[in-house]
C-alpha cells in the first residue's frame, strides 16, 4: 500500500495477498480487488462477488453497505490512482529500474516512440516499447490492444523488460491513460509533446479538457526529468507552464534547442539540416521533420552524441502504416497512412501534394470511425477534398454504427460545388479498387485512417482487413 492516500481502512492490513486485480472475473482466493468507476460499469457493484471468490482485501472509493467478516476494506479518493500505485508496488517499481520516456500528443506518438526504440537498439541497448502498433520486450513482440494499456499491464510489461535486461523503454502516453491515471506511480526520465488538435472529444467533451489531460503528464514529471515540446505548436509552451522538469523545445520554424530545415525533398526521402549538420532521411513531410527532431532531441538528452544519433537516423524507416509506399506495375503510387484526424489528414496530403509532379492527381480514400467523435467527420471530408483531385468516402471501423450514417455525416463537409469530386463507396475494398482503376501513371492514391490495423471492427466483431494486403491483391490483377 506504499504511497497510497488512504482515507479509511477497516480490517487488518498485515497479511499477504496472492494477486492484484480490477476485473472481478480474475478475482480468486487471496486476491486484492480494486473497484473502479468505469465508463460502462462500476466495479463497486462487483465487490460481493469477488469476496465470494475469496478476495481478502478491497480497495474502493466508497464502502459497501454490508461489510464481510475477515475482509479488509481500504477506502481511497481515487481507485484509478490507487491501482496505478499498487501495480507499481506489486511488480517492484520496474519504471525506476530503467530509463522510461513517455510521448504524448495527438499525432506522431507512434512514430516517435517506435523510432526511439529502433534508435536505441541500433546503439546496442536492450529496449522496451509500449505503442499502438505493437509492444516489444527487446526483440519479443507482444500484441497491443490499446495505445496505453491499463496500469497493471503496463507494470507487468515493464517488469518483464527489466527482467530481460532492458536499459530503456519508450511509451506512448494517451490522453485517456493520463485522465484515468493508468500511469500513476511510474517514474519517467523524460516526456515528449508532439502537437494537439481535435481528437477524442467523444471522451473529453472539450478541447480544453483534452489539453488539460496532456498537460498533467508534464505537471507530474519529476525535477530530474526532461520535458521536450514542439515549439511549432501553440500548446507546446502550455505543457511547460507548471512542469518541474528541465525544459527543452524543437522547431522547424523558430529558434529552439533542436532545429531543422528541409534542404531537398522527394518521395524517397529528404535531405535535412539538423542543428547545423546535414542528414538524409527516408521520410517525407514537414510533420515527419518534427517527429525526427523529437527523436534527435530525446536521444541527445539521454546522453547520446548528436553525430552518432544522426548516423542512425539516416538508416531509420517509416513505422508500419505511417506513409507506407506501394508502387503499382502501371506507375501510380499508393500510400497507406493512419491519419484519422483532420489535422493528420491535412498534413499528409500537404506532404504528398508538395511532391506530386505537374499534371498528376491525388486520389484519397478515407472514412471515419463509428462510436467516436462525430464532429470531426465533416472536417475529415473537407480536408480530403481540399488536398485531393478525387475523394472516395468509405467505411473505416464502423463499430456499432451504420456505415452509411457515418458517410452521411462526412458528406456534410462537402461543399455543393465540389460534390463532383466525391464518390461514396461503403465497401472499403471496392473503394480502394475504384481508386486504383481511376489512377494513371504518376498519380498518388492515399488510403487513410487505418494504417497498421489488420481488421475492420463491425458490430463487435473484428473481421480481417489490411489496406496493404488489399492493395497488393489489386495490384496483382492489374499486371
Amino acid at each position: 500500500m506504499k504511497g497510497l492516500s488512504i482515507k479509511n481502512s477497516i480490517g487488518s492490513l498485515d497479511y499477504e495477498i496472492n494477486s492484484v486485480c480490477f476485473d472481478s472475473r480474475k478475482a480468486g482466493i487471496g486476491s486484492l480487488f480494486v473497484a473502479q468507476k468505469g465508463t460502462l460499469s462500476d466495479g463497486h457493484a462487483y465487490i460481493p462477488s469477488v469476496i465470494e471468490k475469496g478476495s481478502l482485501a478491497v480497495v474502493c472509493e466508497y464502502l459497501p453497505e454490508k461489510l464481510a467478516e475477515g475482509v479488509s476494506y481500504i477506502q481511497v479518493e481515487s481507485s484509478d490512482e490507487a491501482l496505478g500505485l499498487l501495480s507499481c508496488n506489486w511488480f517492484g517499481n520496474p519504471s525506476m529500474k530503467l530509463q522510461l520516456v513517455g510521448v504524448t500528443g495527438t499525432n506522431g506518438k507512434t512514430t516517435i516512440a517506435s523510432l526511439l526504440y529502433e534508435t536505441f537498439r541500433k546503439f546496442g541497448h536492450k529496449v522496451g516499447l509500449l505503442s499502438t502498433v505493437c509492444n516489444y520486450i527487446d526483440e519479443e513482440a507482444i500484441h497491443a490492444t490499446h495505445t496505453t494499456p491499463d496500469s497493471y499491464a503496463i507494470n507487468k510489461l515493464l517488469a518483464k523488460m527489466v527482467e530481460a535486461g532492458c536499459d530503456y523503454a519508450f511509451m506512448e502516453v494517451s490522453s485517456h491513460s493520463i485522465e484515468q491515471r493508468r500511469i500513476a506511480g511510474l517514474k519517467f526520465v523524460g516526456g515528449i509533446f508532439t502537437n494537439l488538435t481535435r481528437d477524442h472529444l467523444d471522451y473529453h467533451l472539450t478541447v480544453e479538457n483534452y489539453l488539460k489531460a496532456k498537460k498533467r503528464f508534464f505537471d507530474d514529471l519529476p525535477q530530474d526529468a526532461f520535458a521536450l515540446t514542439n515549439a511549432d505548436d501553440k500548446n507546446g509552451s502550455v505543457m511547460l507552464q507548471n512542469t518541474k522538469a528541465r525544459k527543452y523545445d524543437y522547431s522547424t520554424r523558430t529558434l529552439a534547442d533542436f532545429k531543422a530545415k528541409v534542404l531537398e525533398s522527394h518521395f524517397e526521402g529528404m535531405l535535412l539540416e539538423m542543428n547545423g549538420r546535414e542528414v538524409h532521411v527516408q521520410f517525407i513531410g514537414l510533420f515527419n521533420v518534427s517527429n525526427l527532431l523529437a527523436i534527435f532531441g530525446a536521444a541527445c538528452l539521454l546522453g547520446k552524441k548528436p553525430e552518432d544519433v544522426l548516423v542512425i537516423m539516416s538508416t531509420l524507416k517509416p513505422v508500419s502504416g505511417r506513409l507506407e509506399f506501394m508502387r503499382s506495375p502501371s506507375g501510380f503510387l499508393s500510400i497507406v497512412d493512419y491519419a484519422h484526424t483532420p489535422d493528420a489528414l491535412k498534413n499528409v496530403l500537404k506532404s504528398i501534394n508538395e511532391l506530386v509532379q505537374g499534371g498528376s492527381s491525388v486520389i484519397t480514400v478515407v472514412g471515419a470511425g463509428g462510436n467516436r467523435d462525430k464532429g470531426k467527420r465533416p472536417l475529415m471530408a473537407s480536408e480530403a477534398i481540399a488536398g485531393s483531385n478525387k475523394v472516395i468516402l468509405t467505411s473505416d471501423n464502423p463499430r456499432f454504427e451504420e456505415p452509411q450514417d457515418i458517410l452521411n455525416d462526412m458528406y456534410e463537409g462537402v461543399d455543393a460545388g465540389k460534390r463532383s469530386k466525391v464518390l461514396c463507396i461503403i465497401d472499403r475494398k471496392e473503394a480502394i479498387r475504384t481508386a486504383c482503376m481511376l489512377a494513371k501513371a504518376g498519380d498518388v492514391i492515399l488510403i487513410a485512417g487505418k494504417g497498421h490495423e489488420d481488421y475492420q471492427d463491425i458490430k463487435g466483431v473484428k473481421y480481417p482487413f489490411d489496406d496493404k494486403k488489399v492493395i497488393a491483391e489489386i495490384y496483382s490483377t492489374l499486371q
